[in-house]
This record gives C-alpha cells, sequence and structure tokens, in this order.
C-alpha cells in the first residue's frame, strides 16, 4: 500500500487529513503542484524584469509602510527581512501534532501555484513534515488579520537556517538540522516572505486539530452519556424517533436513533420504570448533543473551505496578468467558527457534568457518592467536583474572541479577527471537555455496576468491560486522580472518530 499524499488541487477533507496525519503519510508533490509553482514562480521573475509601479509586498514595504518602494538590487533582503522581524511569537509552544498540520496545510496552500514562491522552497517544507522536523512556534503573537504572521514567522525561520526546531524528540537550533541533512538555507525571492507568513494556516491547523477530536467527542458524550442513563436506570421513551421527526434537525436525529441502537438488548432499560420522567441532562441528551453536532457540521464546512483555498497576498493570476493585493488572509469565517466550536463543545461537557451530578446523588437505588459506607467514604463526591471545575472554566474561555478587535500597524490594519485567540481558546475547550467525559465514563461505569445482576446490552458491555481493564470498581475510598487519568487514555486510545 503506498503510504504517499500527493499535494494536488484536489479537495482535501478532514478525513483526508485525519487519514494523512493519523495514518503518518509521507508527502509528495505531484506533478500539476510543480508545474503550477514554477510557472508562478517564472511569471513572477519575468514580471519584476521590467516592473517599474509598485506591487504591495514585492517591491514595497510592508503594512503601513507599504508606500515604501524597495530597490530590485533588495527585493531578497526585503523578504529575509520580513521573516525574521516578524518571527515575535511567545507565550508556550504550539503542540507539535498542530505545527505538523502547519506546515502541511502552507504546502498545500502554495501549491495552488498563485503565491509565487520557488519550487525549492515548498519542497523544503515538505522535507520538514516528512521528517518531523517541527519548528517551534509560539502560541501568543497573531491577530488573525493579516493571517497569522507570528506564527508563521516561527514555523519559516527554519528555511533560512534560523530559529528552532524539534528532531528526533530534541529541540536543536534549525542551523544544526540543516548541517545534518546537508541544506543550504534558503535564499528567498521576491514576494516569498510575504507568501510563507500571509495565510491563516495557524487558525486552520488549530481548527483542523480540534475538529477531528470534536468529532470524536460527539460520538463519546453519546456512548457514555448512554452508560449513564442506564446506570441511572432511566427511560428510552425520549428518543423515541416520532419525537424527533416532529422537529427534525439533523443532529437530533442521529444523536436519539444512536442512543437506541447502543440501548438495544438492555435488561435495564427494559424493565419496568418506577419514576414518570427523567431529568433533562438524561432525556434532552437529543436536543443538547444533537445542537453541538449540527455545530460541529457547520464548522467543518468552513474549514473545508479554507484548507483548500489561497489565503496570501498579494496574489498572482498568470492567466489574466494581474497581481492583485486583496485580504484573503483575514481570519474572520475562522474567528466566528471557532468561537461557535468552542461553545458547542463546551455544551457537551456542561450536560455530561450534570449526569455526572445526577449520578452521585443518591437517587434511584444509587448509594450517595456511589460507594458503600459514605460517610466513612466519600466516593465519587469530588471527581464532580473537578467536572464542575473544568465544565466552569469552558464557560469562561466560551466568551468569543471573534467579537474583539485592535487597531494595528498604524492603523492600516483596524480590523482585526482575533482567529488565533479564538483557535487557541477552543482547543483549551476540547483539552477540557475530554476529562469531563472521562470522569462522566468514570462515574457512569461505578453506577452500572450498582445495577448487577441485571444487565446492560452488548454494545455497552464490551465497552465497560473494555474500561474495567484499565480502570476498576471503586471499593472504598482510594487516590483516585489515577483513574481519571487513565480514564482519559482510554477515551484517546480508543479511534472512536465518526467524520
Amino acid at each position: 500500500m503506498d503510504n504517499t499524499h500527493y499535494i494536488s488541487s484536489d479537495v482535501l477533507s478532514l478525513e483526508k487529513l485525519d487519514t494523512i496525519i493519523s495514518h503518518h503519510m509521507k508527502l509528495e508533490l505531484s506533478e500539476e503542484a510543480k508545474i503550477n509553482i514554477d510557472k508562478c514562480r517564472q511569471y513572477l521573475d519575468t514580471k519584476m524584469e521590467s516592473q517599474q509601479e509598485p506591487i504591495y509586498g514585492i517591491n514595497t514595504g510592508f503594512g503601513s509602510l507599504y508606500n515604501v518602494t524597495i530597490s530590485k538590487e533588495n527585493l531578497s533582503q526585503l523578504q529575509e527581512n520580513l521573516v525574521k522581524s516578524h518571527a515575535c511569537g511567545t507565550g508556550e509552544e504550539v503542540p507539535k501534532a498542530v505545527v505538523k498540520m502547519m506546515l502541511l496545510l502552507k504546502i498545500q496552500s502554495l501549491a495552488y501555484g498563485y503565491s509565487g514562491v520557488q519550487l525549492l522552497t515548498v519542497e523544503r517544507l515538505v522535507d520538514f513534515y516528512n521528517n518531523d522536523i517541527l519548528p517551534v512556534v509560539y502560541t501568543q503573537g497573531s491577530l488573525g488579520a493579516s493571517g497569522d504572521l507570528a506564527p508563521l514567522a516561527h514555523l519559516s525561520l527554519p528555511l533560512l537556517g534560523a530559529g528552532e526546531a524539534y528532531f528526533e524528540g530534541q529541540k536543536v537550533a534549525a542551523s544544526e538540522i540543516l548541517k545534518k541533512f546537508n541544506w543550504q538555507p534558503i535564499i528567498l525571492q521576491s514576494k516569498e516572505g510575504l507568501a510563507l507568513l500571509n495565510g491563516t494556516q495557524f487558525m486552520s491547523a488549530y481548527g483542523a486539530h480540534v475538529l477531528i477530536k470534536a468529532c470524536k467527542f460527539s460520538w463519546l458524550a453519546d456512548l457514555i452519556g448512554t452508560i449513564s442513563l442506564e446506570g441511572f436506570d432511566g427511560r428510552k421513551e425520549p428518543f423515541n424517533e416520532l419525537i424527533h421527526f416532529i422537529r427534525p434537525h439533523k443532529g437530533q436525529i442521529v444523536t436519539a436513533n444512536r442512543i437506541l441502537e447502543f440501548l438495544d438488548g438492555s435488561e435495564i432499560i427494559a424493565q419496568k420504570k418506577a419514576h414518570v420522567q427523567d431529568p433533562y441532562s438524561f432525556r434532552c441528551m437529543p436536543q443538547v448533543h444533537g445542537a453541538s453536532k449540527d455545530a460541529i457540521d457547520y464548522v467543518k464546512k468552513v474549514f473545508k473551505t479554507e484548507v483548500n483555498s489561497v489565503t496570501d497576498n498579494p496574489n498572482i493570476f498568470i492567466e489574466s496578468d494581474q497581481i492583485i493585493s486583496g485580504g484573503n488572509f483575514h481570519g474572520q469565517p475562522l474567528a466566528l467558527a471557532l468561537d461557535f466550536l468552542a461553545i458547542a463543545l463546551a455544551e457537551l461537557g456542561s450536560i455530561s457534568e450534570r449526569r455526572t451530578y445526577q449520578l452521585i446523588s443518591g437517587l434511584r437505588g444509587l448509594p450517595a457518592f456511589l460507594v458503600d459506607n459514605p460517610g466513612l467514604n466519600s466516593g465519587f463526591m469530588i471527581p464532580q467536583y473537578t467536572a464542575a471545575s473544568i465544565a466552569s472554566q469552558n464557560k469562561q474561555l466560551c466568551s468569543p474572541a471573534s467579537v474583539d478587535s485592535i487597531v494595528s500597524s498604524n492603523g492600516q490594519e483596524d480590523h482585526v479577527s482575533m482567529g488565533a485567540n479564538a483557535a487557541t481558546k477552543c482547543y483549551k475547550v476540547v483539552e477540557n471537555t475530554e476529562r469531563i467525559l472521562a470522569i462522566e465514563l468514570f462515574t457512569a461505569a461505578q453506577a452500572l455496576d450498582f445495577r448487577i445482576p441485571l444487565q446492560t446490552s452488548p454494545k455497552l458491555k464490551n465497552i465497560c468491560a473494555a474500561y474495567r481493564k484499565v480502570v476498576p470498581f471503586i471499593e472504598n475510598d482510594c487516590v483516585m486522580y489515577e483513574y481519571m487519568r487513565a480514564s482519559v487514555e482510554f477515551l484517546r486510545k480508543e479511534r472512536y472518530i465518526v467524520l
């Protein structure tokens, strides 16, 4: 089997991105991509031989310095200066998985042949990707306006033999990596620095990374919520398709059907119930989980468009003999989508925490805090505290970044998206949601064991049996955080992803 992905103009889907990353596929430029890159570069070189008029970013300064004309002999130095001067990131390092996604998406965008870069430059980025040479990039510094200038400058520094990168598990000077591979630093040609730094690949990489996880968590929320329903001795009537056909939101219908599938063959759900209704956190799973599903679907459409787009500036159109300066680098579509995604994920966590709370409350024949001898034992009291704390932090993180803006570059960049902040906040929300779901599974599995000898469905029984291999039933108080951590690892190990 060929484990190579050929960069081309074919549409890059979220599913394909997940496959490329999870299967550790190598990248290679298709012949189509090589031709497109070369043709655009040759056009630009020819154009600049006789060009007298200013073209933004090619023979002018940047931002509010757009009126400063640069002489021909300094065009290469201009681009190198741009990369070095814009590498002003700070804060935490961007996770390596996101940096690798940034490389992939930057290669894809440059390969369409509208950016004017050298083929050598793109091939070196491919070499970085294939050899797991991951530049050190920082989370803070981008306004999400002229693209992700600071993060992409850090991504590009190693091309020049500057900056740092991770290689073979170590953070090393990029100059040392170039020596190891016998590579010469790239000498940037006109426009190349701008093509590398303009773009939305920081926001896009975070978004794609989070979306892949979000699709998995949406599925897991249904699964874990159903285990909680069984532990709580809940009712299945709220998932009857007749209810959902008269309010036919897609996500709502999908959730209800999935929960019924999980429940198929359960003795617990089939037994006669003493209670007429369940709390909303159980009864309204189709409506709440479903709304998050629909939000995720919307965000997927936004990012599918973005990762198949050219987002640097200016853009070169050979057929019409035009070099046009516009604003494809502006992150507003992504900022709004990332804020929406964070809210959708936070709601999955919010309702999950409420189910955890119900399970420890001593209701429906379950012992208080899901442990024998409550009082002597605190049982699952504090895992719920932890889930509540994380759920509240998610609410705080969901204050939208996209409604904010701040003037920069002496007023030239007078409206910015703050999409980079939306991206890093969303990343934290997805991490938090994973932990909340893991705590719910920890709690739900404990509650379900109190229903024995009645059995749950074969599907849920198999999942819980696998879980019990890493997390035992808690008989008496013990150190709980180790089992909470094991629950997170259990969810990460299982590839339940449904894109």
